[in-house]
C-alpha cells in the first residue's frame, strides 16, 4: 500500500481524460468522437503523438473483446495522423506500454506515434 503522499497509477486522477473531455490544454493533433491525438510534451522523436481513446481504459492489458472496432480505429487514426505529419513514407513507430515495468507512466492506454528520424532497435 503507497503511503499517503504517493500517487500510483491505479489512485492518480487521469490527465488524459482531463485532455480528452477539454479540460486540459494540449496540442490536438486529430479528434473525432471517440478519439484523441496530441503533441507528447516530452517528445522522443521529431513527430511524436499520443493517440488515447475518449473512454476511460487504465492500459492495454485490460481490453476487452468489446474493445476490437475501438482499437482498430486507434490504429488506423494512427495512420492518418502519420500521413498528415508526412512520416509515413519513410517509416515510424506505434508503441503500447504496459504497466510499471512496460514503461507505462499515465494509466489510460495510448498509443505513441514515433517518426521523423531513424529509430533504433531494441527500443528499450
Amino acid at each position: 500500500m503507497p503511503a499517503s503522499d504517493e500517487v500510483t497509477l491505479a489512485t492518480a486522477p487521469c490527465m488524459f481524460c482531463d485532455i480528452a473531455a477539454g479540460r486540459m490544454a494540449s496540442d490536438l493533433a486529430f479528434g473525432s468522437d471517440e478519439i484523441v491525438a496530441f503533441y507528447d510534451v516530452n517528445p522522443q522523436a521529431p513527430v511524436h503523438i499520443l493517440v488515447i481513446p475518449k473512454e476511460h481504459i487504465s492500459g492495454v492489458g485490460v481490453v476487452e473483446s468489446g474493445h476490437e472496432g475501438l482499437l482498430g480505429r486507434l490504429i488506423l487514426a494512427a495512420v492518418e495522423i502519420s500521413q498528415s505529419q508526412g512520416i509515413s513514407d519513410h517509416g515510424f513507430r506505434l508503441v503500447v506500454n504496459q504497466g510499471d515495468n512496460g514503461g507505462q507512466t499515465v494509466g489510460h492506454l495510448h498509443i505513441h506515434l514515433l517518426g521523423g528520424r531513424r529509430l533504433g532497435w531494441p527500443p528499450g
